[in-house]
């Protein structure tokens, strides 16, 4: 069964940085798509990252060049650097992971998610 956690969520003043972490067991990377969505107060939820089985990622427009994702294999985790974070970003995070239909642009997205960690909460203060 697939199993995610993350960690790394905190408070932050508006140009900050923080890195979370979604440590995953129970699913083989080349099989799944992975990704990193949120969720703010009141609002729907936002797709932040996608990474398709192949490895391919696709950000939301509004975190390019601002978030990276990476992935250590040998510890099954996945991370996401946000640099210059804005009080926008305030949200929890949720590392998510499919193998779910993508959209029409071909890239995982929201619906493709199947399981889900429990979140991580970001502020961001001005």
């Amino acid at each position: 069964q697939v199993q995610l956690a993350e960690s790394g969520g905190g408070s932050v003043q508006a140009g900050g940085s923080l890195r979370l972490s979604c440590a995953a067991s129970g699913y083989t990377y080349s099989t799944y798509c992975m990704g990193w969505v949120r969720q703010a107060p009141g609002k729907e939820r936002e797709r932040v990252l996608s990474i398709d089985s192949d490895g391919s990622t696709n950000y939301a427009d509004s975190v390019k060049g601002r978030f990276t994702f990476s992935r250590d294999n040998y510890k099954n985790t996945l991370y996401l650097q946000m640099n210059n974070l804005k009080p926008e970003d305030t949200a929890i995070y949720y590392c998510a992971a499919g193998r779910g239909p993508k959209s029409s642009g071909g890239y995982c997205y929201t619906p493709t998610f199947r399981y889900w960690g429990q979140g991580t909460q970001v502020t961001v203060s001005s």
